[in-house]
């Protein structure tokens, strides 16, 4: 069998050793493509994120190296190609994710836990005073809801307020028991305000810097 013919130079072309998206966004994909297995690296968790830097800047050496490749021509065209099919792929991925979790926040804030909470937050005196009226929440709400089929369910929730004074946080603990929701503990933190608004605390858990009387 006749041996593989090297590329001509055998070093790569200063003009080609550049920064390879393709290595990079594609990483072991790209490897067994390019026949760099030391790609391969990069599906071992803890070094992965190494290794796709590592492909990113050696990658167009090492390729060039391993493959056979009619002209700088045929590399270029071949590595743009894997460029533009690495970033597509993680442009849908991407997208995908951040679809996911924006449909996500819709649901909790239907959610009765969530509802709850803003009526009791919006009925307070001293959260009014903080905040001032029209008290309205952000659209990023962070935490997480969980309800089992026994009709038992958690909600941790992290809510950004703003009024017309101020704009402020609140945080949420919630419990469903027998298929109703009771809010167990609710805080609310005004911007440049120290002392916290505690508007539940049915498990009396100790607050930084509450008054000492809840």
């Amino acid at each position: 069998m006749a041996s593989q013919p090297l590329n001509d130079p055998a070093e790569i072309p200063r003009e080609l050793d550049r920064w390879n998206w393709g290595a990079f966004f594609l990483n072991w994909i790209w490897g067994i493509g390019n026949s760099t297995l030391i790609a391969l690296l990069a599906l071992i968790p803890g070094i992965n994120f190494i290794m796709m830097i590592m492909l990113g800047l050696r990658g167009s050496r090492w390729a060039w190296r391993n493959r056979y490749w009619r002209d700088a021509d045929h590399f270029r065209k071949t590595q743009r190609k894997w460029a533009i099919a690495g970033l597509a792929i993680w442009i849908v991925v991407i997208g995908g994710m951040a679809g996911l979790f924006a449909s996500i926040v819709p649901m909790m804030k239907r959610s009765e836990a969530y509802q709850m909470s803003m009526e009791l937050i919006r009925a307070d005196e001293q959260v009014r005073q903080a905040l001032g009226d029209d008290i309205t929440a952000g659209f990023w709400v962070w935490g997480n809801i969980s309800v089992s089929a026994g009709g038992t369910g958690r909600a941790e929730l992290s809510i950004p307020l703003s009024g017309s004074k101020a704009a402020g946080n609140a945080y949420v603990q919630a419990a469903r028991t027998g298929g109703a929701w009771e809010v167990l503990l609710l805080i609310v933190r005004a911007e440049g305000k120290d002392v916290p608004i505690v508007l539940r605390n049915t498990k009396n858990i100790q607050i930084p810097n509450a008054p000492i009387d809840l």
